[in-house]
C-alpha cells in the first residue's frame, strides 16, 4: 500500500512517498522509508508522530493513502515568549 512520511526542518523538507507491506505501523513505515538516515537528529522517543495532523502512537497500523508526520519538538515555550507584534505597511 502506498503511504506518505513527512518531516521538516527550518532548512530542509521532506515528503517521501513509498510503498509498505499491508499491515505496516506508523514505526514501520518510519523506518523502510530511510528518513531516520536522513535526520539523525530524529528522537522517536521523544518527538511525536503523527498521521494527517493527528497525533498517534508509533504502534498504530497504516491504512493506505495515509500521511506519517514526525514533529520536531517545541523550542520556545509559547506562554513565555513575548509576542511579536506584526504591523501593516
Amino acid at each position: 500500500m502506498n503511504v506518505g512520511i513527512v518531516y521538516g526542518t527550518a532548512i530542509k523538507q521532506v515528503w517521501l512517498k513509498m510503498e509498505v507491506p499491508d499491515g505496516s505501523t506508523v514505526q514501520d513505515a518510519i523506518d523502510i522509508s530511510g528518513i531516520l538516515e536522513q535526520f539523525p537528529e530524529i528522537d522517536l522517543e521523544t518527538q511525536k508522530v503523527g498521521v494527517f495532523g493527528r497525533i498517534t502512537k508509533l504502534d498504530r497500523v497504516l491504512e493506505a493513502g495515509e500521511r506519517v508526520e514526525i514533529y520536531r519538538p517545541i523550542t520556545a515555550d509559547p506562554e513565555t515568549v513575548e509576542r511579536r507584534d506584526i504591523q501593516a505597511d
